[in-house]
């Protein structure tokens, strides 16, 4: 190999070498979070239709339970979750205030069509509407954080 090469490749490997990521400044978790809550999600004003009821509550978790706990954990705050360490974005516990800040709207919109490029699929077609405003509904009265255990499928 010609000297050149041998010098680009060790600068190459030398630049590799020294990255490191490392977590986002104040500033850009605080530009990001503005941007997600005021210009990426969408539906900001529209209100939830079914009534905050004990029955629309546990139609939400019934619903939570079949399609989100394998992510986001039996109680909506990534317990009992083996891989939730290891996901880059990270999952966001449900109950944090970044989250609990969403409109009902928005929550139904990210529940629509997902957040891309996260993990989070969207679900539009594959859940009705009511389900999906029940998980809203669900998402606002969440239980106290490890109090339901780990999601069976992690149980085996």
């Amino acid at each position: 190999m010609r000297p050149l090469g041998l010098l680009a490749i060790s600068i190459l490997a030398a630049g590799v070498a020294g990255c490191k990521a490392t977590p986002p400044a104040k500033f850009e978790t605080k530009s990001v979070v503005f941007a997600k809550h005021h210009i990426f999600i969408g539906n900001k004003k529209q209100k939830n239709p079914l009534p905050d009821t004990v029955q629309t509550r546990a139609d939400g978790k019934e619903a939570f339970t079949h399609y989100c706990v394998a992510c986001h954990g039996m109680d909506g705050q990534n317990t009992g979750v083996p891989f939730v360490d290891h996901l880059s974005p990270p999952v966001p516990s449900l109950a944090s205030p970044d989250v609990q800040q969403y409109t009902d709207g928005q929550l139904k919109w990210i529940l629509d069509n997902g957040i891309w490029p996260s993990g989070m699929p969207g679900s539009k077609g594959t859940l009705s509407d009511d389900e999906l405003w029940s998980i809203v509904t669900f998402l606002r009265h969440l239980p106290p954080a490890g109090s339901q255990g780990t999601p069976e499928m992690y149980n085996h």
